[in-house]
């Protein structure tokens, strides 16, 4: 039989992609006794190439086709506020927008400040138990959003909502990490993103009908879109704590049958091909904390420091417009109804956006080159927003609205990036929370930078934008740069050993993940 053709081999077994290593003993690479899926490992175990097609498949089918859902009822809560902005909430509550933004700017403080602590309950928990419990506790807050009476509770249901959801995507990415390799990772987080663009064009059509219930029992049409969405989640999620397995090897329960989801030799595909494509995976169980000095030494890895600075910034010249696009279609002259379905061609334009580059990143093997081009494309599009005349046709400023809203998302290149460069769990786990604990940081920046004195057509906030999408273009390549001289150093050294030399070096060295010097970054 022969073994999945990703993985290069030597003495007839396979070696790990982020690896540099050849001529390796099994042992260098045997994941520890309390690993989950320790009984499936087979370091001599071979597949057919079409067997490991029909696992993936199964799992696209069981696993990522439910985190994708469940990132719906993320997105469903989350960014429901739109839909009631153009509902006349503000006016009802007697807020402005400026209210509006510090609002903002409470969820995502509270969403940064939850980021790394839901992440480490999740490593202790499981993630396929702290998820849900997240899930049914923020779908409550949501609903009571339609008891809102002022600017307090406003501001109490936003930091709520941010502490409770706060750690839910890096959560998710550490249970998909369990399932796929590192190159499978990045189209399975693209289709995760595209569950969240879905959710808004059909949080639209939503909104169209049940905003129409204003003056119902005597409540205004936001108040239901708030019950009525948050009930949704709910369900959803005390459906995920019975649905979710905690990992390939787990799947059997009185909900997913006694025999479970796979047989044992889909099992050993899994495990094996998991293990050998980031042996590090099988450094701890999925029940495991992280200690102290741990987090400390993940913190302190300078190597993933690039990827956080481009957290901090890479968004914010798309995020004022996006959270803005629906009162800015009010603005224009846009009734309720035809601003929610106006909104749906930017969210269509953002799902084919997405999916096409995340593929081509792949396909060409270049990830921060490849994200750049997000801020090529809105660069020119602020720069029209900063100068058209206040009198240009609703259609022309509606138009530009939507590609800029509609931009290409590399989200899903670089969480994936996150994952594979972080070399072990432990690493991945902290990773993924500060990475997007910096894009959350990066949406507080950008809740700010329209502001009621500057409407409506946002001028100042516009050439900000456009200095922030200049400097992200520096940052882009200088990552890309730092990690091709990494790569090319730990080249020079490990090319200029002898086999005896890199033998040694294996079984004795202290390194772990990505600071041994046969770990190779993606860039």
């Amino acid at each position: 039989m022969d073994a999945p053709a990703r993985f290069s081999f030597d003495r007839g077994h396979p070696v790990p992609t982020t690896f540099a290593s050849s001529g390796l003993d099994d042992d260098l690479y045997k994941p520890i006794e309390k690993y989950e899926g320790y009984h499936r490992y087979d370091p001599d175990f071979v597949w057919e190439p079409q067997e490991e097609r029909r696992v993936v498949r199964k799992i696209d089918y069981r696993i990522c086709s439910w985190v994708c859902l469940m990132f719906f009822a993320l997105q469903l809560d989350r960014g429901n506020i739109s839909g009631a902005l153009s509902d006349n909430m503000l006016k009802d509550l007697h807020l402005s927008t400026n209210d509006y933004n510090y609002g903002q700017t409470i969820f995502y403080i509270s969403f940064l400040c939850a980021e790394l602590p839901s992440q480490l309950i999740s490593k202790k928990l499981g993630p396929d138990r702290w998820i849900p419990v997240q899930m049914v506790a923020w779908s409550l807050v949501a609903s009571m959003q339609a008891f809102l009476n002022g600017r307090g509770s406003f501001y109490a249901c936003r930091a709520l909502l941010g502490l409770i959801e706060g750690g839910f995507i890096p959560d998710n990415i550490l249970y998909l990490s369990y399932w796929y390799t590192g190159t499978e990772l990045p189209r399975r987080l693209s289709f995760f993103w595209v569950s969240y663009q879905s959710t808004n064009i059909i949080a639209a059509f939503l909104a169209y009908g049940i905003l129409r219930l204003r003056g119902y029992h005597g409540m205004e049409g936001w108040r239901w879109l708030f019950a009525l969405e948050g009930l949704v989640t709910g369900l959803i999620g005390i459906i995920s704590y019975f649905y979710l397995p905690p990992s390939p090897t787990q799947t059997a329960s009185k909900f997913r049958g006694k025999d479970g989801w796979f047989n044992e030799h889909e099992e050993k595909i899994m495990v094996n091909r998991i293990l050998r494509d980031d042996p590090s995976k099988g450094d701890m169980h999925n029940r495991q904390a992280l200690s102290f000095r741990a987090i400390g030494r993940c913190l302190a890895d300078y190597h993933m420091w690039p990827l956080y600075l481009v957290g901090l910034s890479w968004l914010i010249p798309n995020n004022p417009m996006q959270a803005y696009l629906t009162l800015q279609l009010k603005a224009v002259g846009f009734d309720t109804f035809k601003t929610n379905l106006l909104t749906i061609p930017a969210y269509v334009l953002f799902i084919c956006q997405l999916l096409f580059w995340t593929w081509l990143s792949e396909k060409i093997n270049e990830r921060f080159l490849t994200a750049l081009v997000s801020q090529l494309w809105a660069l020119p599009l602020l720069i029209a927003l900063a100068v058209i005349p206040a009198a240009t046709s609703h259609w022309a400023k509606w138009a530009i609205s939507c590609l800029l809203v509609g931009h290409p998302y590399m989200h899903a290149i670089l969480v994936s990036l996150g994952s594979r460069n972080a070399g072990t769990v432990r690493t991945r786990t902290v990773a993924s929370a500060l990475y997007n604990m910096a894009v959350q940081a990066s949406s507080i920046v950008a809740s700010n930078i329209y502001r009621d004195d500057d409407k409506p057509l946002y001028r100042r906030g516009n050439k900000v934008l456009i200095g922030i999408c200049a400097y992200n273009i520096f940052i882009f390549i200088g990552a890309k740069l730092f990690y091709v001289h990494v790569n090319r150093k730990r080249d020079n050294k490990w090319n200029a050993m002898s086999a005896q030399e890199r033998e040694h070096y294996l079984a004795t060295t202290t390194d772990k993940g990505n600071k041994r010097l046969d770990f190779r970054f993606a860039h």
